[in-house]
């Protein structure tokens, strides 16, 4: 990946491309110096860009990417919405001086913190929340907006009718084989999946006047997608955004708070909505000036704004029921795990900043220990054989693809497989509601760079995990972090348990009851 800083003040400059390093999220007891490659320097990079705002300076910056010909990025477009996101410094941390260029990004990085230690402060531990003067509204938008996007399944892709996953409200056919609650869910359906669990909450009203909290059910990711391999011009691509913010607009619920108390659910990663100027990839939609105000809720956030929440992709599994959940922990408690390691994925031959084709290198030289699936060879078309493998491994490799984060950590966690991570914007700087800060009590971290120069045996690192250490961790997967990471169906009522659902929404009515 080639990134390239523009200052308009000064001559044009090529930024050094040498890895930049910096601390993750320090868990209580100890604390790691790694490194990201410059693949994705790109979401720190974005960040400084935030920081220059604030300082009235103006930047383009512009990269390339597999998906991305020379996508550029002003400062401008966003600079009124930036200065009230910047939380005060309020954490202490140390970062190793390198390079000028790496102070800036420690410092940037260090910003990213302290928005994710303030979100986590927002999440409600309360799961029996009183719904008086708590009433959630859902706009009844007209059918443009997400239905008849629904009804475009087979068109939404060139190469892929995707209605049978988007059939039963999203959460697509079910898969026998795996029992009850489990289907062909894709990646990209989260939005008609959280619109169907809304609509069934026990304190949604049906007068505006006695709500707090507002849903949009946009499905403004299955909107982009479609025209994501399309030969369509900008005006399509952002026609469907403008349109929503106008019928907003008309709405005294919207003008009265600007939208503050209104939230969207978002079905792909921030970045497919942040496209500024005439560039290929994307809408506009997030980038819009009235689009600053509201929450938004995403599979990949990006890395500035304190309203952006990073949420967790939806898995295969979806229960019904608290006994679903229950009878799902047995099973993946008790499952006979002959594998050390499993990756699940494709090499990226054409990307020189990618580990895969080095994991699947040392994966397959160990083959008595390690399983490969090689999704470029088709074998991942079939969830059922994707949760066995998981579920018959130890540890599962999650190294970034097009963007940091990836279904397959999720998946993985719920098949009690400990994720390993190589970069901190795949789970570690993304799901704060849903995941600890401690990413040491779920995770194993290996430095991505350390991978790439040949310094780290992944293999090697992860046999020197002691077993009882291994047990602990994925007694935390199954029994702590798993409820919290599934979607239940349309239907679903827990009691003992609170889904990925129930966290945002617990957390969303106690935030908008105390909006003045």
């Amino acid at each position: 990946m080639a990134i390239t800083l523009m200052h308009r003040r000064s001559n044009f400059q090529r930024l050094p491309t040498k890895t930049a390093a910096f601390l993750p999220p320090s868990p209580p007891k100890t604390s790691s110096f790694f490194s990201f490659s410059t693949s994705f320097l790109l979401l720190v990079l974005l960040t400084i860009w935030s920081l220059s705002v604030l300082l009235s300076s103006s930047f383009q910056i512009c990269f390339s990417s597999r998906k991305l010909d020379s996508y550029c990025i002003s400062s401008g477009a966003l600079s009124h919405s930036l200065r009230h996101l910047i939380p005060p410094s309020n954490l202490s941390r140390t970062y190793k001086p390198i390079t000028a260029a790496n102070n800036e990004i420690s410092e940037a990085v260090k910003l990213v913190e302290e928005k994710l230690h303030l979100m986590r402060k927002w999440v409600s531990a309360n799961s029996n929340i009183n719904c008086s003067g708590k009433g959630i509204f859902v706009y009844d938008l007209p059918s443009k907006f997400n239905k008849d996007l629904i009804a475009q399944c087979n068109k939404l892709l060139p190469w892929t009718d995707l209605c049978e996953f988007l059939v039963k409200d999203g959460i697509g056919l079910p898969i026998p084989r795996l029992g009850p609650g489990w289907y062909r869910t894709h990646q990209y359906s989260l939005e008609p999946i959280f619109h169907s669990r809304v609509l069934n909450h026990r304190c949604r009203v049906s007068d505006p006047a006695q709500a707090r909290l507002f849903y949009v059910p946009f499905y403004a990711g299955l909107d982009v997608l479609r025209w994501h391999f399309a030969n369509a011009s900008i005006s399509d691509k952002d026609r469907l955004s403008s349109e929503l913010v106008k019928w907003l607009e008309t709405r005294p619920e919207w003008t009265r708070r600007s939208g503050r108390d209104h939230m969207f659910v978002l079905g792909k990663i921030s970045w497919d909505f942040r496209r500024v100027g005439d560039g290929p990839w994307g809408s506009n939609f997030l980038s819009l000036p009235e689009m600053q105000s509201p929450f938004k809720f995403l599979i990949e956030r990006q890395p500035w704004e304190l309203n952006e929440i990073g949420i967790p992709h939806p898995t295969h599994f979806h229960p019904h029921s608290d006994d679903d959940i229950a009878t799902w922990q047995a099973r993946v408690a008790s499952a006979a795990r002959g594998k050390l390691v499993s990756f699940v994925g494709a090499a990226r031959p054409e990307s020189t900043e990618s580990i895969r084709s080095v994991l699947i290198k040392q994966c397959t030289a160990a083959a008595a220990e390690c399983r490969f699936v090689d999704c470029g060879g088709g074998g991942c078309g079939e969830p059922g054989d994707v949760m066995t493998t998981f579920m018959e491994s130890e540890f599962c490799l999650q190294p970034p693809g097009d963007s940091p984060t990836r279904k397959s950590v999720f998946d993985g966690l719920v098949a009690g497989c400990i994720p390993v991570i190589f970069n901190p914007f795949t789970a570690y700087y993304q799901y704060p509601w849903h995941l600890p800060e401690d990413y040491e009590k779920y995770s194993v971290y290996v430095e991505e760079e350390e991978v790439r120069t040949g310094k780290v045996n992944v293999m090697e690192r992860l046999r020197a995990v002691e077993p009882d250490k291994r047990k602990e961790m994925r007694r935390y997967i199954i029994y702590e972090l798993m409820p919290g990471l599934l979607y239940g169906d349309a239907g679903s009522q827990f009691r003992k348990f609170r889904d990925a659902f129930g966290i945002i929404m617990d957390s969303m009515t106690e935030i908008a009851s105390k909006l003045e």
